[in-house]
């Protein structure tokens, strides 16, 4: 028997470029053929929600916007052609809303490339509500013995450092330079790289993020506001003074993406994943031939990826660092993020 759905809820509702988000009653969404409406019970709040209440990026921005892409909670309605999930499973709703599954990106697992690509939070309203829609083929299956508060900043945070890092091809012993390892991504990265054998330089700034690294098992953090020569630094933290293997830059500002080909080694791999709004990545020439430095780019991750994610945390390898207020503090997340204020990840938990 399905559950009652109401036909009110609770939501945080950008109702101009720029926010802030209000507070709101809104009406409950219905599901399309091929979706599934999830009540929401705990969403994780990523930075990419704060550059999309700003619109900072080049895609189309929906007006009025409910943000939030790292929703977990239980299907309670579903469309009739939406396979592969049943009411009461834990799903959870990602960054990638939906895609048309026919081009050739899709075809090939790389459905984050699509042209049709549906986002959360930015194209479509995401999970800033109690009550949120997902096509069916892009919810990803949650276990039901798993606590959904935990692992909701899986759904984005933890879905893209993953990837990131099996972008770089570190191998297991080598070492990765994690930029913004204090942050929301940078604790998931941290405890991914270690899990996949991978050794950990973190480089951030404050003394409250130093100590969360360290308990996460980093084996230096370099303080980019204390350092005097944070490439030295950098390089001498690895066991042979030649610089990282990989680098994972998370950070929300530019000036670390013109850093990373002075520390990364030869043969490096340097993997943007950060989006810093109007940011350019430059490097220098030089270096970058004659050490034969890779630069590339990784966007979140397929559905395997999320699946494969999930299962890190489920066996107990993944503790993301998180702090849960309810859903009407999100402005207050808001201005701490903007402060450079947050260690780990904040979730919001929905109002009964």
């Amino acid at each position: 028997m399905a559950p009652q759905v109401p036909d009110k809820q609770w939501a945080q509702v950008v109702e101009q470029k720029g926010g802030p988000p209000v507070y709101k009653e809104i009406p409950v969404p219905k599901p399309g053929p091929d979706e599934v409406l999830v009540q929401i019970k705990y969403s994780g709040v990523c930075h990419t929600d704060l550059h999309a209440m700003k619109g900072d990026w080049p895609l189309p921005l929906k007006m009025p916007l409910v943000g939030g892409h790292e929703g977990a909670g239980i299907v309670v309605a579903k469309g009739e052609l939406a396979d592969g999930v049943e009411i009461g499973d834990h799903v959870g709703i990602k960054w990638l809303n939906g895609s048309c599954l026919a081009c050739e990106y899709c075809k090939t697992a790389e459905e984050q490339l699509c042209a049709g690509q549906q986002l959360s939070g930015y194209t479509v309203d995401g999970t800033f509500q109690q009550y949120a829609i997902g096509k069916a083929a892009h919810v990803t299956n949650l276990p039901k013995d798993v606590s959904l508060d935990g692992i909701a900043p899986i759904l984005c945070a933890g879905v893209t450092v993953y990837r990131g890092l099996k972008e770089s091809a570190a191998r297991p012993g080598q070492t990765v330079a994690i930029v913004g390892a204090g942050g929301g991504l940078g604790a998931m990265a941290q405890q991914y790289a270690k899990a996949m054998g991978l050794r950990v330089i973190a480089i951030d700034g404050g003394d409250e993020k130093r100590e969360m690294c360290e308990k996460l098992g980093s084996e230096a953090y370099i303080d980019f506001t204390k350092s005097k020569d944070l490439i030295a630094d950098v390089r001498a933290a690895t066991p042979d003074n030649l610089g990282a293997h990989a680098v994972l830059l998370l950070a929300v500002s530019e000036k670390p993406f013109q850093q990373a080909v002075e520390y990364a080694r030869p043969r490096g791999n340097i993997v943007a994943i950060g989006l810093p709004a109007h940011a350019f990545l430059k490097a220098p020439v030089f270096e970058s031939v004659t050490k034969m430095i890779n630069i590339k780019g990784s966007y979140v991750g397929n559905r395997q990826d999320a699946a494969e994610a999930v299962g890190f945390y489920a066996r107990g390898l993944i503790k993301a660092p998180f702090k849960t207020v309810p859903l009407k503090d999100l402005p207050k997340v808001f201005e701490l993020m903007e402060q450079g204020k947050i260690a780990g990840r904040y979730v919001l938990q929905m109002p009964e």
